[in-house]
């Protein structure tokens, strides 16, 4: 199965989303992330954090989702509130699409330990999702029971 994970501008929440995914599903789901209007970089506390809880930051960019048309996914996940309500290239077609909504800790201002706190708090929510996600038999499900048990996910948690 191929997530695409989508946030705005491909920096912080969208990138812990992939390398998460990536991480815990051990080749099941292969993840990636993208934006509609990428920043170009990735958030440096986002690559700080996933490299403090051992998950690999290798391959982790910025981009356009324009840039995985090719891949065609199994499911778009919109990760951030204007990412939920952007019209979604024509590309996706029928493919399953669910919001995870999620907060955004790269705007946070406070002291490093708030800021860290925050951090934390969105991977545990991903990392809780994604486990979610892997004790179900997702190979079985048809598009729309896919769609509708991972918004149930996002609900849940």
């Amino acid at each position: 199965m191929k997530i695409l994970f989508i946030c705005t501008h491909n920096r912080c929440r969208s990138i812990l989303s992939e390398a998460i995914t990536n991480h815990l599903a051990d080749g099941r789901i292969t993840a990636y992330s993208a934006g509609s209007q990428p920043a170009g970089e990735v958030h440096p506390l986002s690559l700080k954090y996933l490299q403090q809880r051992g998950i690999s930051i290798d391959g982790l960019q910025s981009q356009s989702w324009d840039d995985f048309e090719a891949i065609k996914p199994d499911v778009v996940i919109t990760v951030c509130d204007s990412a939920a309500n952007e019209a979604c290239p024509v590309w996706f077609g029928n493919t399953a699409k669910v919001h995870w909504g999620l907060p955004d800790p790269s705007k946070l201002e406070g002291s490093e330990a708030e800021i860290q706190s925050a951090f934390n708090s969105v991977m545990d929510t991903i990392e809780i999702r994604v486990r979610g996600l892997l004790s179900l038999d997702i190979a079985a499900m048809s598009g729309a029971q896919l769609q509708t048990t991972l918004q149930q996910l996002a609900e849940e948690i």
